[in-house]
């Protein structure tokens, strides 16, 4: 993705994309940043980590220069975004470190045209790019791929430490939005001490209101012998959770009506109902506050809750 042009290290693939697409928020996935609006999502190609289970295999381990097939400059990507109805732009599909002078420069165009911008990512960068990238920022949803070393190293070929050390940053220096993925993995990362164990560390490390999404594997790359996640192995995860005391807790890549909604922490209804990512009851008022007892809740709320629902548009941008 990077290469020698005139005796500077460039950025290859900037103003180029394996593919456009608006999908519902939901789907990043964000369930507390402008609920039921669209997103205008992108990637290019490669990536820093190299998780035998990538799910975005094709894309993020291409080599292959006809991956990125679509261009489009900054401004190209915020006024199509402005045209479609996107309240924000997502980089995704691969991790924006890879590319994030290019997603940088993207969302300072959306912004222009109070668009927001959406990182989607291992969390995996350095101290100084991680804070000039995340300036440019509106929300997060960082994959903690587990809770060992192990794991890191043996199959993702990095360092958990270093994801963690990401999530306390943008939890508590930046005002980024924050949401945690965890894709559990049969037999690799779903114990109920690991899982115990993450959840505890979130509580205590960034707070009991950052969203935490649990979300099932299905085999795929150099994991086709792991069987896919059971749904029970979620739900069982999203009890440990609660248990330990977060309050905001989900599962995903599941039809799991429970495990898609959102409680009130004052009174305890069901303020959001997601059928997956068609929502079945909203009861909060436009600024995020529950409708039964006012209690507010954690998120980004900016007017009415948006009606994109599930569908998945490709977009092609000229």
């Amino acid at each position: 993705m990077r290469a020698r042009v005139d005796d500077q290290i460039v950025l290859s693939s900037y103003g180029r994309s394996s593919g456009f697409c608006i999908d519902p928020v939901e789907k990043k996935p964000l369930n507390h940043f402008l609920p039921g609006s669209a997103v205008l999502s992108f990637g290019t190609a490669g990536c820093n980590l190299a998780c035998k289970f990538c799910q975005n295999w094709d894309i993020s381990k291409s080599r292959e220069i006809d991956t990125l097939a679509g261009r489009a400059t900054p401004e190209d990507l915020a006024r199509a975004a402005d045209e479609t109805g996107c309240r924000s732009v997502a980089f995704t599909y691969n991790d924006p470190t890879i590319f994030w002078e290019y997603a940088a420069d993207v969302a300072d165009a959306c912004h222009a045209r109070g668009i927001k911008a959406i990182s989607v990512t291992a969390g995996y960068m350095c101290a100084a790019p991680r804070a000039e990238f995340y300036r440019h920022i509106d929300a997060a949803n960082v994959d903690l791929k587990a809770f060992t070393e192990d794991f890191y190293h043996r199959v993702c070929v990095g360092h958990l430490a270093d994801v963690l050390d990401t999530l306390v940053y943008l939890c508590h220096e930046t005002d980024v939005w924050l949401e945690i993925t965890t894709l559990l993995i049969p037999g690799h990362n779903d114990s109920d001490a690991e899982i115990a164990a993450e959840c505890a560390w979130i509580r205590e490390q960034l707070g009991t209101d950052v969203p935490l999404h649990f979300t099932a594997f299905h085999p795929d790359y150099k994991m086709l012998d792991t069987p896919p996640t059971p749904t029970e192995t979620l739900s069982r995860a999203r009890r440990i959770a609660l248990a330990e005391g977060l309050r905001f807790v989900y599962t995903g890549n599941v039809h799991d009506t429970e495990g898609g909604t959102t409680f009130c922490p004052g009174c305890g209804m069901a303020v959001v109902v997601r059928d997956w990512y068609v929502m079945r009851r909203y009861a909060l008022t436009d600024d995020g506050r529950c409708r039964g007892c006012g209690t507010q809740l954690p998120g980004v709320y900016d007017g009415p809750v948006g009606s994109w629902g599930a569908r998945r548009l490709p977009v092609l941008i000229a």
